[in-house]
C-alpha cells in the first residue's frame, strides 16, 4: 500500500487546514496518508510519496519549511512529490493569477516535483495576537491584510483526486 505524507508549515491555520484537506481526501482514495507540520513530524525514509506545503509571506515560503525540504532532498527526489502554497488573500486571491514564492523553481528542481499549486489562503484576525508575529508583521496582518477565508475547497479536492490518480497510475504499472 502506498504511504504518503502531507507535510506543511503553517503560522496561523490556513495551511494547516488545506493540508489536512488533501490529506483527507487522499484516504477517500485509500491511500494510507498522514498530515504533519514540517517541525514536528517530517520523517520522509518513513513514505512512498509526499505534498508537501507552506504558507506564503511577502512571496516567500517559510524557512522552515525550506530548510527541511532541503534537508531531504536526496530521498524526496527519489519519490513523488507534489509542492503547494498557500497565502493569497483578498483580491491577490481573487483578481489576478499568483505568483509562485520566490524558493519553489529551486525546490521543484532539487525535488523532481510533479507539480506545484498556489491555493489561496485564509486570515481569522483572532489568531494573529497568538501567532510567533513581530509587531510590525502583526500590525500589517490587522490593519491591512483582508480578512476571510478565500480558500477554494473544490480546486482543492481536484487536485488531491489528481494525485490519488496519479499514484494510482504508478502502482499500477508492473516492476
Amino acid at each position: 500500500m502506498t504511504t504518503v505524507l502531507v507535510a506543511y508549515g503553517s503560522r496561523l491555520g490556513s495551511t494547516k487546514g488545506i493540508a489536512e484537506r488533501i490529506a483527507a481526501r487522499l484516504r477517500t482514495h485509500g491511500i494510507d496518508t498522514t498530515a504533519c507540520d514540517v517541525q514536528t513530524g517530517f520523517e520522509p525514509g518513513r513514505y512512498d510519496a509526499f505534498v508537501i506545503g507552506s504558507a506564503v509571506y511577502a512571496g516567500h515560503w517559510l524557512k522552515d519549511v525550506t530548510r527541511r525540504v532541503g534537508e531531504h532532498t536526496a530521498v524526496l527526489s527519489a519519490r513523488p512529490v507534489w509542492l503547494f502554497s498557500s497565502g493569497p488573500v483578498g483580491k491577490l486571491a481573487t483578481g489576478s493569477a499568483p505568483v509562485a514564492p520566490a524558493e519553489v523553481r529551486g525546490l521543484e528542481s532539487a525535488v523532481n516535483a510533479r507539480e506545484h499549486r498556489i491555493f489561496a489562503g485564509a486570515l481569522d484576525r483572532g489568531t494573529v495576537d497568538g501567532a510567533r508575529f513581530g509587531a510590525a508583521e502583526r500590525f500589517i496582518a490587522k490593519r491591512f491584510v483582508p480578512e476571510g477565508d478565500y480558500r477554494d475547497w473544490t480546486e482543492i479536492d481536484t487536485w488531491a483526486d489528481s494525485i490519488a490518480r496519479s499514484l494510482s497510475a504508478v502502482h499500477a504499472v508492473p516492476v
